[in-house]
């Protein structure tokens, strides 16, 4: 049953963890604006604030996405972890684990993004689909 369940289950896990992603990325261009992301940045000390932003919020949305339909996900998992690595340095960390603003969540992605990343995102991962066809290609000389 464990084995049946478990396409699904990582299925939902991507669905979840690449829609936070998404939208928090999504926040960096439309809420937020480049600019008003940078100026945050550079407020908390983020060195050269002004790439950092936009790549920060591409590899959000496109790490969302990627995350949702399971494409190149050790590459995005360890992208997005030291991503949040970087948000626990620079905003979250010095509030403390569980406090106001606190890096629990921040981590949690990062664990999570990592997690996902290494399981091969299930029978349903882009990354399976892309690989089964690759293993079952007639080989030509």
């Amino acid at each position: 049953m464990v084995d049946q369940a478990r396409p699904v289950v990582l299925l939902l896990a991507r669905i979840a963890i690449g829609a936070i992603f998404l939208v928090h990325g999504y926040q960096k261009f439309a809420t937020m604006g480049i600019a008003g992301t940078t100026k945050f940045f550079e407020s908390v000390g983020i060195p050269l604030a002004g790439v950092a932003a936009p790549a920060v919020a591409a590899l959000e949305v496109v790490g969302g996405v990627a995350l949702i339909l399971g494409a190149a996900l050790p590459i995005v998992g360890v992208l997005l972890a030291l991503d949040m690595l970087g948000a626990i340095a620079f905003v979250h960390g010095a509030n403390g684990l569980t406090g106001e603003s606190g890096y629990e969540l921040v981590l949690a992605l990062a664990a999570a993004s990592l997690a996902v990343g290494f399981t091969g995102g299930g029978a349903l991962a882009l990354d399976r689909a892309i690989l089964r066809r690759r293993s079952t290609a007639p080989v030509t000389a």
